[in-house]
């Protein structure tokens, strides 16, 4: 059997971000939730990688507050990961973040013939800086385009049109976490079923330039039963 044009599959980077929302809002069960959701998906992000090892799973994350941050930098291997806690600060700029991560996406220091990236946005409220201009930028870039995008809202103030915004796709729909129940199974499928889903063969045929990802995203999971009482 011959490789697809560009390379063995072998050598095909997939990138994987978290980018987290760390404002003031998040302070206190929120980000110990997302803290813990993160380090719980990480052992079954391992299992995909194996699973699939015609891609060379790389994970980081960014944090966005006043300004943005990457928690963690280097794209780490999948094996290599670990997870360091996030803790909250003021304001929530959201932009400031899609633009650093764009810059990230640009071709270097990506590989043209690297996987869609997995990015993941989870916030819990709106934007206060230029949410657009960062969106602008990330979209501006082959890579950033094709990404498969998934956000997560976090309780009921999220701002669930700037979420679905960065989704870019009416198929798939901003997901819901209304408590750490909820939030845990979410971080899970996003880490899992749709990082299997960018790192199958189906999606390594795609060239960088073409402008939609051909990722058949999964079904997200029932939200499943909650109180009043412990809803964000």
């Amino acid at each position: 059997m011959g490789n697809l044009p560009g390379g063995p599959l072998a050598s095909r980077p997939l990138h994987f971000i978290w980018i987290c929302d760390c404002s003031g809002s998040m302070a206190g069960d929120k980000i110990q939730a997302l803290n813990f959701a993160i380090r719980e998906a990480i052992p079954e992000m391992r299992k995909v990688a194996d699973e699939n090892p015609n891609a060379q799973v790389l994970v980081r994350a960014l944090k966005f507050s006043n300004g943005a941050q990457w928690a963690i930098a280097q794209p780490t291997p999948v094996n290599d990961f670990k997870w360091t806690d996030l803790t909250t600060d003021n304001v929530t700029d959201m932009g400031k973040a899609l633009n650093m991560v764009a810059e990230q996406l640009r071709i270097p220091p990506m590989d043209d013939r690297a996987l869609p990236p997995v990015l993941v946005l989870v916030s819990d409220g709106q934007p206060t800086d230029d949410f657009n201009a960062g969106l602008k930028a990330l979209l501006k870039e082959p890579w950033g385009k094709k990404a498969v995008r998934i956000s997560i809202a976090i309780g009921s103030d999220a701002d669930e049109d700037v979420l679905q915004k960065f989704i870019g796709n009416q198929e798939l729909k901003v997901l819901k976490a209304g408590n750490q129940e909820q939030l845990v199974k979410l971080i899970k499928w996003s880490s899992t079923a749709v990082l299997k889903a960018a790192s199958a063969p189906a999606s390594q045929s795609s060239a960088a330039a073409t402008a939609v990802p051909n990722v058949p995203v999964p079904a997200p999971p029932a939200p499943g039963p909650s109180s009043a009482a412990d809803l964000w």
